[in-house]
């Protein structure tokens, strides 16, 4: 996984350290509880808060982001228990 991220953002020219762990569990539970196709949307979402929050410059902009796309998540899954009522199908 870090080889891939490396390559990843060596041709757009990415500077920055990413947490792994954390973007997987933001998408585990987007993907899980909303529903399978929300998870890329959500990340590019927090993506976007985070740069717009100097995301890249501070880690705490990153995590903050993070932060603010899981707890949605999070309340989501909890009111949602079956993920059909996320889509209007079964996943």
């Amino acid at each position: 996984m870090r080889r891939w991220i490396t390559a990843a953002k060596a041709e757009p020219g990415v500077d920055l350290d990413l947490d792994v762990p954390a973007p997987l569990d933001m998408t585990r539970l987007v993907a899980h509880g909303v529903a399978r196709p929300a998870a890329p949307s959500t990340a590019l979402l927090v993506g976007c808060t985070a740069a717009r929050a100097g995301g890249g410059e501070t880690a705490d902009a990153d995590a903050d982001a993070d932060a603010r796309a899981t707890a949605p998540g999070e309340r989501w899954t909890a009111q949602h228990p079956d993920p059909a009522d996320a889509s209007g199908r079964t996943p």
